[in-house]
This record gives C-alpha cells, sequence and structure tokens, in this order.
C-alpha cells in the first residue's frame, strides 16, 4: 500500500482507521473520503488530504482515486444492522450498488479493495459455538444479506478480473473513540459511557446473550495486517473470522465492577436487538486467520475494560 483512500472515514471504524493507516503509511498517503453532511473534523480533517467520496457515485471514486493516484481503498460505507432493518433499501444502495461502483473502479484503476463482512452474515441456521470459516450462511436480516452478497461479490471481482479483494468478519467493535450509531452491539459500547459517569445502565440485550466483540484496537490491526498478508499464503480471502473475545451482557458488567463496584444495570430488552444477537454466533473459529495471515488479537475482556475505563475516565472527568 503505498496511496489509500478510505471511503466511510468519518464512520465509527474509518476515522479511527484513517489516523492509523496515516501513522504507519504518512498523513499525505491517506485520503479521507467523506459524504457531504459528516464532514471530517479536528485532527481527522488538518492531519491529511480529504475529499467528498459518495460511494453511490462511480465516477466521483474514480477521480478521486485518480488524483490522488489511488492502490488500495478500503471500502467502509454501510449502515449498521439496526438502521438497515429500518431502511432496507437504502441499506442496499449503500452496501451493495456502493460496492460495485468501488470493485469497477478498483477494476479498471488496479486497486486492492477491503470491504468488511460481519457475524450478520451468520443466520440461525449457524454453528453459534466456534463458528467455522465455511459454513452455512442464511442470515434474515437486511445488513446480514448485504454483507453475504458483499463477500460473494468481492470473490466474484477476484476470480472473474483479478482484483485484489480482501475482507475480514467483524465482530461487534468496541471503542474509546468514537461512539457508535445503530448496532446491535453498541451496548458494549454504551455501558463503559455510564458506568464513568455514574449512570445506571439500562440493557437492551437479555442475560446470556453471547456474541464476539473486539477491541477496536484490535479491530484495526487486523484491517491494516490482512491488507499487508502475502497474497500467495490467502485461500479464503473473503471474508475470514476474526475472534477476540466473546461475553453476555452480566459477563461485561461483572468485569466493570470490579473497578466500579457501586455500578448498576437493569434489563430492558430491545425485541429487534434481541432477534439479531439470537441469530448471530456467540463465538466464532479464526483458525484460518491465524493461519493465513497470522491473526492474533492483543486485547481480552480483562486488558480492554481497563483500557476503557481509564481513557474514557481521562475524557469524561467533569463531564455529566
Amino acid at each position: 500500500m503505498k496511496n489509500i483512500l478510505v471511503i466511510g472515514a468519518t464512520g465509527q471504524i474509518g476515522s479511527e482507521l484513517t489516523m492509523e493507516l496515516r501513522k504507519r503509511y504518512g498523513n499525505a498517503q491517506v485520503v479521507c473520503g467523506y459524504i457531504n453532511g459528516a464532514e471530517p473534523k479536528g485532527e481527522l480533517k488538518e492531519s491529511g488530504p480529504s475529499a467528498i467520496v459518495d460511494v453511490t457515485d462511480g465516477n466521483a471514486i474514480e477521480e478521486v482515486v485518480r488524483t490522488y493516484r489511488i492502490d488500495t481503498i478500503y471500502n467502509l460505507a454501510a449502515l449498521l444492522s439496526v438502521v438497515a432493518e429500518s431502511k432496507p433499501r437504502l441499506a442496499w444502495k449503500i452496501g451493495i450498488d456502493g460496492l460495485w461502483n468501488v470493485l469497477e473502479v478498483a477494476r479498471s484503476r488496479g486497486c486492492a479493495v477491503f470491504t468488511p463482512s460481519s457475524i450478520g452474515s451468520f443466520g440461525p441456521e449457524t454453528p453459534h459455538v466456534m463458528t467455522p470459516q465455511d459454513t452455512i450462511q442464511r442470515p434474515r436480516t437486511m445488513y446480514g444479506v448485504t454483507k453475504v452478497t458483499t463477500e460473494l461479490l468481492n470473490d466474484y471481482y477476484h476470480t472473474k478480473y483479478g482484483v485484489d479483494t480482501r475482507s475480514v468478519r467483524f465482530p461487534g467493535i468496541i471503542s474509546n473513540v468514537t461512539l457508535p450509531g445503530g448496532g446491535t452491539t453498541d451496548y458494549a459500547v454504551d455501558i463503559y459511557y455510564a458506568a464513568v459517569r455514574g449512570e445506571r445502565f439500562v440493557c437492551p440485550i437479555q442475560e446470556g446473550t453471547l456474541m464476539d466483540m473486539m477491541y477496536m484496537p484490535d479491530a484495526l490491526n487486523a484491517s491494516i495486517q490482512l491488507m499487508e498478508a502475502d497474497s500467495q499464503r490467502l485461500v479464503h480471502r473473503n471474508a475470514f473470522n476474526i475472534a477476540s473475545m466473546s461475553f453476555a451482557p452480566e459477563t461485561i458488567y461483572g468485569e466493570i465492577r470490579k473497578h466500579l463496584p457501586d455500578f448498576e444495570m437493569v434489563y430492558e430488552v430491545d425485541p429487534l436487538k434481541q432477534a439479531i444477537a439470537e441469530s448471530w454466533p456467540d463465538c466464532m473459529d479464526d483458525s484460518c486467520a491465524r493461519n493465513e495471515w497470522d491473526w492474533k488479537p492483543q486485547y481480552d475482556l480483562e486488558s480492554m475494560t481497563k483500557d476503557m475505563l481509564e481513557k474514557l475516565t481521562a475524557r469524561l472527568k467533569g463531564v455529566k
């Protein structure tokens, strides 16, 4: 990777990924792609180039790729799971029509493409414990449908046209920097904010509901490490299971209480979020990622919780 475009660079993952890529490759080499209404701010805006890149406009993508001599595209444009259920047509337009535009530009300009998939690509019939790399994928949400299609379309462009497509299946991502925006696993971020603010947390996910989760630093590292990996070693490409930790609401609550013993949590289950969560794996088998490109997470629940609470306490101190 020499010149990189991040599409969706002001989103939850994109904003942090853009900064991490600039740290590793140089500020001038990483373009922050955004849409009107979601302009970059602060360090994200000031540290490097930015450009309007609407994933639904293929000509605009090609113009930016040509202008900045882009060789690698991180395509993070997508609606999250809960939002996608309320706006299924828009979810398809952004996730699939948009991906088609990105892949067409990549085919004509010789770019490598990273477009993340998700644990949402699995469904109720998928084995939930140690979900295999290759298994049945019959999701019942529009979010999941778009993610399965993403995997297949990326594979098609690789086998048909030789486009260097790569992808991971992200679990729920937990960040101490950016807030989530409409995902089923958002509670695992919100709970830390409530704890640091001294508020009682109302959990929308039922006790005992296990889901794969990952701390943002590991998610960023996986995204970059896969794109840097030797292509000759890659068998699966689209998309690798990656795993770090799996827990239910009461488990993360208990871990936080080790640091903040007065913290309180109650349950008020959101039926839509709960139904989506129950269709997803409890934990994934990521042995293919470990074998094919040496994937290994750095954080578990204990170390993540310690870091989250320290970082959020420093940031939110005195903020009510």
